[in-house]
């Protein structure tokens, strides 16, 4: 594959950075010791400015180029997951019940490559921004990142991120302009009724009765309230009652999933669930706690940058190509609601897949993430 040569070079040291990170997972928003691994390396590599403590944890670096210019962004997320891993590797986590199960720590590996090759050539006009994030996971650090005031603070114009693909061939590109991941929302419930013993259900409010309605009602969300062209998930995930066979709990409680692309498709599924749950609540008497959390919007690439960074991505990588949206989700949403840029797919072919207790980064990819946003730099900020 036809990487930039010199950061070819570099491939033993990413190797190392993105093992040593994999060692030493950390999750959230308290990924201080990660950063501080990334801020000496940056230090190392000569940035011209540094700036830690945003988001807790997270970094952005700025590296200026030869002549006036935009600034450009590129974002990795450095946070891991609470999982046990079963790799094997020797490498592995050293960590209980936390492992880089998403390839985060190659993320990071992946940007520190481009970051040392960007401060050694230099060989585009204007800025790039270094953005390392914490909170992907869970916490939504991109949104806090944004809410803090990066973008405007240091001037990004646009901005551009990737992630590995389990299953795609090793160093294929793969993205597509609009939809390219879901918004994800959550909707917990706490049903209330009245317990007591099993054999005398006249005496009670069962719970448990309604909560089988209400998971049952919710699945005509999707089959009688949406478009057939209008992407749509409503999963139950969850049902949590009962302590014993011959009780009638007081109560219990259940969550969903609920996944969307068009802004009135998920406003539609929201008031269609609430409606759903209270009604059946007010038909069985019993009382229905509903706690609607609204997560990560939607991934939407914008058609201009999306094109623009596959061309780009088709220079490194094997090939580069579309590929269909994912009803998973992506903080970086809230990165493109306020700049354009696009997300990409790179893949690092056979292995297990992302959140699997089995996963790992396959270390052969990373000159070839680490040339992407290089060039990317040079294309979109040419010297004159």
């Amino acid at each position: 594959m036809p990487v930039l040569n010199r950061i070819a070079d570099y491939a033993p040291q990413m190797t190392e950075w993105r093992r040593h990170l994999h060692q030493h997972p950390e999750t959230r928003f308290d990924c201080h010791q990660t950063a501080a691994f990334i801020a000496e390396r940056l230090r190392d590599f000569g940035v011209d400015e540094l700036h830690e403590g945003i988001a807790q944890s997270g970094i952005v670096a700025i590296i200026e180029g030869e002549g006036a210019g935009p600034t450009i962004g590129l974002r990795a997320d450095i946070d891991a997951l609470p999982i046990t891993e079963e790799t094997g590797a020797p490498h592995a986590s050293t960590v209980p019940g936390k492992m880089h199960a998403c390839g985060h720590d190659g993320h990071t590996a992946m940007l520190l490559g481009a970051a040392k090759y960007l401060a050694e050539t230099r060989n585009f006009a204007g800025r790039v921004a270094l953005i390392f994030q914490p909170a992907e996971e869970w916490g939504g650090g991109a949104e806090v990142m944004v809410q803090e005031g990066i973008l405007e603070r240091f001037g990004i114009g646009q901005v551009y991120a990737l992630h590995n693909a389990p299953g795609v061939a090793l160093g294929r590109f793969e993205g597509r302009a609009g939809p390219l991941m879901a918004a994800v929302d959550t909707m917990y419930v706490t049903v209330t009724g009245r317990g007591g013993h099993g054999a005398h259900p006249e005496d009670t409010i069962d719970p448990v009765a309604a909560i089988v309605q209400m998971v049952s009602a919710l699945q005509t969300v999707v089959s009688r309230n949406r478009r057939g062209t209008d992407a749509l998930i409503v999963s139950v995930t969850q049902i949590h009652t009962g302590s014993a066979d011959n009780i009638i709990p007081e109560s219990g409680w259940f969550c969903a999933t609920i996944r969307s692309y068009e802004p009135a498709v998920r406003d539609m599924a929201e008031a269609r669930c609430t409606a759903i749950v209270e009604g059946v609540a007010a038909a069985m008497g019993v009382s229905a706690e509903i706690a609607y959390d609204r997560g990560y919007p939607a991934t939407i690439n914008p058609e201009a940058e999306t094109a623009f960074a596959l061309e780009v991505a088709a220079e490194v990588g094997a090939e580069a190509g579309d590929c269909e949206p994912s009803m998973g989700a992506e903080d970086f949403a809230y990165m493109l609601e306020k700049r354009p840029g696009a997300y990409l797919f790179l893949g690092q072919g056979e292995g297990a897949g992302l959140h699997h207790p089995k996963y790992d980064f396959n270390d052969a990819v990373a000159p070839v993430g680490a040339s992407f946003f290089a060039r990317l730099v040079e294309r979109a900020q040419p010297r004159s």
